[in-house]
């Protein structure tokens, strides 16, 4: 039996990727990778049994930072999270597959890819208030089995309080952390692959004035 017990995960063909512009690590074109990816018939649902093992195809999957002050939001992922292979590892990301519940009408647009973003924070996170949220750029590593099949949307949420409670317990020791702290050599190098180039990607979005 699948360990993902059928579970459909939003994809697009890899050369979608290519022709947008392929990069390896952070980049600010986030959004002509969503534009070209709900483009007519280009992003589609897949076994995610099958696309964790073909990387012809790439899942997407939103990638929220948590941000108060000087602060973002670090947890460790726990034995039950849905990637074993990140077990143990620091992050900073809040964030999951796209599935086919997040569809309207049977189409898969780019409210489909909003919805998912919504769902994923809601089971992840009990938060205070509605923070703003914007999208500022997009993360890929294909120097691994896990990144090479993922590409990830970077949204940052502008919290307006630090009142947060994980909802899952893969979500462990949740808490704010000084942003200094993070790109501590201690701290950094504990991160998971995608932490590192979401932190470098807000630090360069910080520096850019976007």
């Amino acid at each position: 039996m699948s360990r993902y017990q059928g579970e459909q995960v939003l994809v697009i063909p890899r050369s979608i990727f290519v022709e947008v512009g392929y990069f390896q690590g952070v980049s600010f074109n986030a959004t002509g990778i969503l534009e070209a990816a709900f483009s007519a018939g280009a992003a589609r649902f897949m076994d995610r049994e099958e696309a964790e093992k073909d990387p012809s195809y790439k899942q997407l999957i939103p990638y929220g930072i948590f941000h108060y002050g000087s602060r973002l939001l670090h947890y460790t992922r726990g034995g039950s999270g849905g990637e074993a292979r990140l077990y143990d590892k620091g992050s900073i990301g809040i964030g999951g597959h796209i599935n086919p519940v997040d569809q309207h009408e049977g189409t898969i647009t780019m409210q489909t890819y909003l919805s998912g973003v919504e769902r994923e924070v809601r089971e992840e996170l009990s938060i205070e208030g509605e923070p703003a949220q914007r999208i500022i750029g997009a993360i890929n590593d294909d120097t691994n089995e896990v990144g090479s099949v993922h590409l990830g949307i970077v949204h940052v949420f502008d919290m307006t309080s630090c009142q947060v409670k994980s909802n899952e317990s893969a979500l462990a020791n949740l808490a704010f952390q000084e942003i200094n702290d993070l790109e501590s050599p201690q701290m950094h190098s504990k991160l998971e692959t995608w932490s590192q180039l979401a932190l470098r990607l807000y630090r360069h979005y910080q520096v850019s004035g976007h």
